[in-house]
């Protein structure tokens, strides 16, 4: 088999095969964390073994006679297989035009490869039944190299398809159960990490559900019912809305802080805040509450100091962004609405967030410690945030501001080591904190190496009981881990609460 056209093609069926699986597979679709798509993992995992087999063989050998027909029956179930996964991902995932366009040249090209294979096989299968070794330099090698790293992917899909199971939600109505029934709720930011499970939640539970968003691709995947408006003038001025939540606003962490985007960072909150304040002026019934964003970033960065909402603040960019849209939220105040500040810190779920940009690389062995590893993360999982959200505008006692952070902040290092722990691999890398500082800026050094150890005073003086409170065993939780070593108390925010 030495027609360079025949390895051409092989060689770019490999790297189609390598942008589809590194790019959508793991990247923008992250199927290995989604519980609907087991038996798609199952099928990718089993078609992988193929393509390692398929691509030894090339590689490494002729298969004569008898060996030439069970080639060709595992290029059969290959096709099989792969027709079998594209109707599977139509009925249960709505695939990027990517996505797409990479399946159909992927399966032309195939097909121009077996148009060109299927003569060679012919001529073996009347030769005496042996698997003759062969050697084709650098496209043997090439070969090879694929073969490793399907065998690795398809270890990985079946694995990733056995724990599906262990991935499955809670009870998303179960997370707004202290609300009164149907209860008309306005969710700005709706389409987001955190606003997709509240509207879950909040639809699961028999409300009514307003989400105002400006992309409408996305709001097709929300739960239904739910009413999807593109600006707020769309609600009419008798309409009923027992209380707004206001999760709208430009990423924060992701990318360098220009003058232009640290300028939408602030406008795209305070734009939104205000046209809220808009809204509630001219409804003749009024919300209960606003319960607005905001994010520890408030405190400024404060090294190992417990930041209580009472604590003040230092001067950081992300304290401007926090500072100015609580304040554009409190101006509602003034309309009778009861406002409530939630200062969030670093949201975990396996779904989106900083956590599902992490597991990959963990899962390969690539958890990394940044700077020093000293700086605290104040952290809460993501359901507990819904019922944070969900008690705040319930409970009239608690008032701007909020921390929404769970009980026990942890260091990065420790952070590290149980998300690796979690997930039963090493994490022995670090980022230096300068190569971070250089590469990213006031982004790196207020996002990702500031150190904020923020406590929920007010959640935990009004009663609110977390589910998740301790770290270890609450990523053991959602990544679906059956091992890990039993969580050690954090005993230096257990002195500082004492």
């Amino acid at each position: 088999m030495t027609d360079p056209l025949l390895w051409t093609l092989i060689s770019v069926q490999i790297a189609m095969g390598l942008f589809d699986t590194l790019v959508h597979h793991e990247v923008t679709e992250r199927l290995a964390w989604r519980a609907s798509q087991k038996l798609e993992l199952r099928l990718h995992g089993i078609r992988n073994f193929f393509y390692a087999v398929i691509s030894l063989t090339f590689a490494w050998t002729e298969p004569h006679g008898v060996f030439t027909l069970l080639f060709a029956a595992i290029l059969a179930l290959e096709v099989i297989i792969t027709l079998w996964d594209f109707v599977e991902e139509d009925l249960t995932r709505k695939l990027p035009w990517t996505e797409r366009i990479n399946h159909t040249l992927l399966t032309l090209n195939y097909g121009a490869i077996l148009a060109l294979l299927a003569p060679i096989l012919w001529q073996w299968l009347f030769l005496p039944s042996a698997m003759v070794p062969v050697g084709y330099g650098w496209w043997s090698v090439m070969a090879s190299i694929a073969a490793l790293g399907v065998a690795v992917f398809s270890a990985r899909d079946l694995l990733a398809a056995s724990r599906s199971e262990r991935l499955l939600k809670p009870d998303a109505a179960e997370l707004v159960s202290v609300l009164p029934p149907r209860r008309h709720v306005l969710v700005t930011g709706g389409t987001g990490f955190i606003g997709v499970r509240l509207v879950e939640a909040l639809v699961a539970a028999g409300h009514s559900v307003t989400v105002l968003t400006r992309d409408l691709r996305k709001a097709e995947l929300l739960s239904h019912p739910v009413r999807v408006i593109s600006n707020l003038g769309q609600i009419h001025s008798k309409d009923r809305v027992d209380a707004i939540v206001n999760l709208a606003g430009d990423p924060i962490a992701n990318g360098l802080w220009t003058s232009r985007k640290r300028e939408q960072i602030i406008v795209s909150r305070i734009a939104m805040t205000s046209a809220l304040n808009e809204l509630i002026e001219r409804l003749e019934i009024k919300p209960d509450c606003l319960i607005s964003g905001s994010a520890i970033g408030w405190y400024g960065l404060r090294g190992d100091e417990v930041l209580t909402e009472s604590a003040t603040s230092a001067p950081a960019f992300t304290h401007e962004v926090c500072e100015k849209w609580e304040q554009a939220a409190m101006k509602i105040s003034e309309h009778g609405v009861r406002v409530v500040a939630l200062r969030i810190g670093l949201v975990l779920g396996v779904d989106g967030g900083m956590l599902a940009r992490l597991l990959t690389p963990f899962e390969f062995g690539g958890g990394t410690k940044l700077g020093n590893g000293g700086q605290w993360m104040s952290w809460i999982e993501r359901d507990d945030l819904v019922r944070v959200i969900a008690y705040a505008m319930t409970n009239k006692r608690l008032e701007s501001p909020v921390n929404a952070t769970a009980p026990e902040p942890v260091r990065n290092a420790v952070f590290t080591r149980a998300l690796a722990r979690a997930l039963t691999r090493p994490a022995f890398l670090r980022i230096p904190a300068w190569l971070l500082s250089t590469a990213l800026g006031d982004m790196a050094r207020e996002t990702m190496l500031a150190s904020q150890r923020v406590v929920p005073k007010r959640l935990l003086d009004q009663g609110f009981v977390f589910r998740h409170p301790k770290l270890e065993p609450m990523l053991r939780s959602i990544t679906g881990s059956t091992t890990g070593s039993k969580s050690k108390p954090n005993r230096e925010i257990g002195v500082a609460l004492r």
